[in-house]
């Protein structure tokens, strides 16, 4: 891979097949938020830079090669960028850990997992049958349905998963056939200026892949709105997925937003009948909560206990909350990392302040760490947060975090806990847990979220699709359906011994 501080500093804006600087000139510099310093500068583009990359997308797609590239070779290209990813997994795992305030280890499975995506829609798209045959009820008509690829693709990243949510668009528009411009978040964007140069790297025409370091309210704006881009996905929070889906509503472009969740992870007791099976739960109900400081779409934020054993769930899981490590996610050892920005940690805070107020009882964190070696006192670190005794008026409750807290609520009955579950305008992932397979089952098909996990947490596979009710967002990704939402459809009706018709009089 290319020297990657070199690359950040003045090349990280990719159209055409170029890297060059803003047209304004304007520069960002990234920090780790581990400490609060600045280890990168990266181009500030502006819609102008949209502008350009757009142009750059469309002459790909209109004039250029990919579109019409046989498929078996799309494929392999696919797979020589997984092979790269394998390659660079150590920097690239580093990188990601330094720009997001994961830890390294996040970061590396983060790479497998890129890595398999590009795999998983290299062998979907080999693997499809070129068409589909329609029956027209005559031996001198050819009817067939086939793909084609949409064409110039926005794709707009969230900062918490930079490079894997990036991954779930890039892999499948390109198995499609389709040209992008990626705008990955101002804060986090150095791993996807990275892949940017392993797709010129693999071979990919100059063009079809093209990307824009810049803020949102510019660039992501533009995108959106843009009458060149045929297709808008969009990854990231509530109100700005609002905002991307009005922008491209006036060119009625295709529309894929993965928006929000206020997940709930339901434990029956009987659960935890079991040492083994209390042990699972409540080490699972951390996953859940704390998994990247709770900077996660799907974390189980919310955790839905039964009565009987609330108290012992929760005295234990706070106890284990109060024992994670906090650090630099570059140190050997710590479990959880900084959480992205000043910004981010003032927002955690005031939750934190307003739930407590309202009659939250705060089981273990609630409060910035003491400094240390490997916690530096600039750094944006949080504890990880245990509110128990709370309700669904509450706004912790009731409204995304994404951060290191974990509400606790309570019931008593099966219907209550589905109520409970249920009562969100979210609906991206949830969770239940029970010893009884029949409960299992009729409680995961009661649930009202795009994903649910039986006796687990967090576990994505690239064959399955992904996406959400109610305000989590419209669309699909991953899975056959994630290829789907890149491609258009045309039907090609062939007469072969055409016949005069004769409906009007000639």
């Amino acid at each position: 891979m290319a020297d990657s501080t070199e690359l950040q500093v003045r090349t990280s804006i990719h159209t055409g097949g170029e890297w060059r600087a803003a047209v304004s000139g304007a520069t960002r510099e990234i920090l780790d938020p581990a400490d609060a310093l600045p280890f990168a500068v990266v181009a500030e583009g502006d819609e102008k830079d949209a502008d350009l990359a757009v142009a750059a997308a469309r002459r790909a797609f209109d004039e250029g090669p990919w579109p019409h590239t046989p498929v078996a070779e799309r494929a392999a290209l696919l797979r020589r960028v997984a092979g790269l990813l394998v390659r660079d997994r150590e920097e690239l795992g580093l990188l990601e850990s330094r720009d997001a305030g994961k830890t390294v280890e996040e970061g590396r499975v983060d790479i497998d997992c890129v890595a398999d995506a590009f795999r998983y829609f290299a062998d979907l798209v080999a693997g499809e049958a070129p068409g589909r045959v329609v029956d027209a009820g005559s031996i001198d008509v050819h009817s067939v349905v086939v793909h084609e690829p949409v064409g110039v693709c926005a794709m707009i990243t969230p900062w918490n998963y930079p490079l894997l949510q990036a991954s779930w668009k890039i892999a499948p528009a390109l198995a499609a056939g389709n040209t992008f411009v990626v705008k990955p978040s101002e804060i986090t964007p150095l791993t996807t200026v990275a892949l940017i140069a392993l797709l010129a790297e693999a071979g990919l025409p100059a063009g079809v892949a093209n990307i824009v370091t810049g803020p949102g309210h510019t660039v992501g704006a533009r995108l959106a709105e843009h009458p060149d881009v045929d297709l808008v996905s969009f990854t990231g929070g509530l109100a700005s997925g609002t905002k991307v889906a009005q922008a491209a509503a006036p060119g009625v472009k295709k529309v894929a937003l993965e928006l929000g969740g206020k997940n709930p992870n339901v434990v029956f007791a009987d659960a935890c009948a079991t040492e083994e099976g209390f042990d699972t739960a409540v080490d699972q109900a951390l996953n859940a909560a704390f998994i990247h400081s709770g900077q996660v779409c799907s974390a189980g934020a919310r955790l839905i206990v039964e009565e009987s054993v609330r108290d012992r769930f929760v005295t234990e899981l706070a106890r284990r909350a109060e024992r994670i490590r906090l650090g630099r996610g570059t140190v050997d050892g710590v479990e959880c990392g900084p959480l992205v920005s000043g910004q981010q940690r003032d927002k955690i805070e005031a939750y934190v302040a307003s739930a407590l107020k309202e009659g939250a009882v705060l089981r273990s964190g609630g409060k910035r760490p003491e400094p240390s070696a490997e916690r530096p006192e600039a750094g944006y670190f949080y504890e990880p947060t245990v509110l128990d005794r709370c309700h669904r008026e509450m706004r912790v409750v009731r409204e995304e975090v994404f951060g290191p807290v974990l509400t606790v609520e309570t019931f008593h009955t099966e219907d209550e806990a589905v109520t409970l579950a249920n009562d969100t305008e979210y609906g991206l992932a949830g969770a239940v847990w029970t010893a009884d397979a029949g409960r299992a089952r009729r409680v995961a098909g009661r649930l009202r979220h795009g994903t649910v996990w039986i006796n687990d947490f967090h576990p994505y596979l690239p064959q399955a699709e992904w996406g959400g009710f109610g305000k989590s967002g419209v669309g699909r990704e991953l899975g056959p359906a994630g290829l789907a939402e890149y491609r258009e459809t045309k039907h090609i009706y062939q007469n072969l011994a055409p016949k005069p018709v004769r409906w009007f009089a000639g």
